[in-house]
């Protein structure tokens, strides 16, 4: 090796070639190990940062409802006033999308029938999966509801304003609690 005024050192065409084979290696070194993280990457991929808080797993999957559902019960409820549209004579029919949106057609007798739309989903939180409805109407608002289903059957029992009703038919929604009980068509 050569030292110039400036007390710099000079490699050699030896030191240039070690140097330049070190360098090559490096490269296929870090080509290889880039190729071999790729597919870690991409399977870490889907974090619980990407992943939405609400979530489509729970007892079932909200796949199954997929499908025509008739209302055996479409039970309103607030205070002491409770309305059932089925056991009053009109329907209730619900169609599901295999992605949890629906849309629920009531046709009570003493007023035009009307439609609502939303989506199911299995809410997760502290570890349970909670079975909640956002209507398109309130969106990113969300209620729970207790559920049973057997494949045929499904059952849902909401909370204080869990869902509207017109009770004096005045063309004011009034919150309300309810109660469905729906058979698959």
């Amino acid at each position: 090796m050569a030292v110039t005024r400036s007390g710099t050192l000079l490699a050699s065409k030896t030191g240039t070639r070690i140097a330049s084979l070190k360098t090559t290696a490096m490269k296929k070194f870090a080509h290889i190990l880039l190729i071999l993280l790729v597919p870690f990457i991409f399977s870490c991929s889907s974090s619980d940062d990407d992943e939405d808080a609400l979530t489509k797993d729970g007892s079932f999957p909200i796949s199954e409802l997929a499908g025509t559902w008739v209302a055996t019960k479409a039970q309103f409820s607030v205070s002491a006033t409770s309305v059932d549209v089925v056991e009053n004579g009109g329907t209730a029919l619900m169609t599901v999308q295999s992605n949890g949106n629906f849309a629920l057609t009531l046709d009570p007798v003493d007023r035009p029938a009307y439609t609502v739309r939303g989506e199911m989903f299995w809410e997760a939180w502290q570890g349970s999966y909670y079975f909640a409805i956002e209507w398109e109407d309130e969106p990113g608002d969300w209620d729970t509801y207790g559920d049973a289903y057997d494949g045929n059957t499904l059952s849902l029992n909401g909370g204080t304003d869990s869902g509207a009703y017109d009770f004096d038919n005045d063309g004011d929604m009034e919150s309300c609690s309810v109660h469905f009980i729906f058979v698959r068509d």
